[in-house]
């Protein structure tokens, strides 16, 4: 485990060491390390993945130190792609840099030009404006990754069209179609539509949960994660405490212990 060296107010300067530094290490390694030559784009993709899930991990315990930890990591594989467009002759770290500041800089006309925004939510308009206008985009939703997991790209597709103006005006019409939803679900089942339907319209629940959720600022990534660490807690409670193999345990008997659970969780 990487030691997190934390300075209080470090200096323009000292950042600019510790950056510098990062580079001339991924220069050595790229050079000298069998493991770091050997790698591609494609090697990497799924580590960067890895990557990143154990910071959104870290983010979602709170835990400061294992921030910073994963934080590092990630930053790692970014200079490392940008040292592989360098060997292409394609970019470099200080092209992506300065692509990205410029992109920043372009995106804030509240900021570093004349327009004027009243409240965060203009902001985002005039971004998701602005993302159309600079990559010929003709479709709102052409920005959304394909790869993103369902929920989160669920999430995000309602976001961006809502800056638009496709929006429920009040929560309770999501509620009611949450509810719609959950009526159809039922219906395909109780009429035995089929397993595609079915599926469909479990889908369209998840999909009005979603934005119900969105309307009370509720990350359903997160929520449903937080659930899973949940149940995970109290499922282990009940291996810990069960007086025999759990294949030998009733139902009741378990869900004694994880009621059990619950109690010390509030406690």
């Amino acid at each position: 485990m990487a030691h997190i060296r934390i300075m209080t107010l470090a200096t323009r300067s000292e950042k600019l060491e510790a950056f510098g530094r990062l580079l001339d290490i991924m220069d050595d390694l790229r050079e000298k390390c069998p493991w770091d030559r050997k790698q591609t784009f494609e090697s990497l993709r799924l580590l960067s993945i890895e990557e990143v899930y154990e910071l959104a991990d870290a983010l979602l315990q709170g835990d400061r130190k294992g921030i910073a930890e994963e934080v590092g990591d990630v930053m790692l594989h970014m200079v490392f792609y940008a040292l592989l467009g360098q060997e292409e002759g394609k970019f470099d770290i200080a092209s992506i840099l300065h692509a990205e500041c410029e992109k920043l800089i372009s995106r804030h006309p509240h900021i570093y030009g004349d327009v004027k925004v009243a409240n965060e939510a203009e902001v985002k308009q005039n971004w998701e404006k602005l993302k159309l206008k600079e990559k010929g985009k003709k479709t709102v939703l052409g920005g959304v990754p394909r790869g993103l997991p369902a929920l989160v790209k669920a999430y995000r597709m309602q976001e961006k069209t809502a800056q638009f103006g496709f929006e429920w005006e009040h929560v309770e019409e999501v509620l009611t179609k949450v509810e719609e939803e959950l009526g159809e679900l039922k219906e395909a089942i109780d009429q035995n539509h089929g397993q595609t339907r079915i599926e469909e319209e479990f889908g369209d629940l998840l999909f009005a949960l979603v934005n119900y959720g969105r309307f009370l600022k509720v990350d359903p990534e997160t929520a449903l994660e937080r659930t899973n660490q949940k149940f995970k807690r109290r499922f282990e409670h009940i291996e810990a405490n069960a007086p025999k193999a759990l294949s030998d345990m009733t139902l009741s008997e378990m869900d004694e212990l994880w009621e059990d659970a619950k109690r010390l969780e509030r406690h």
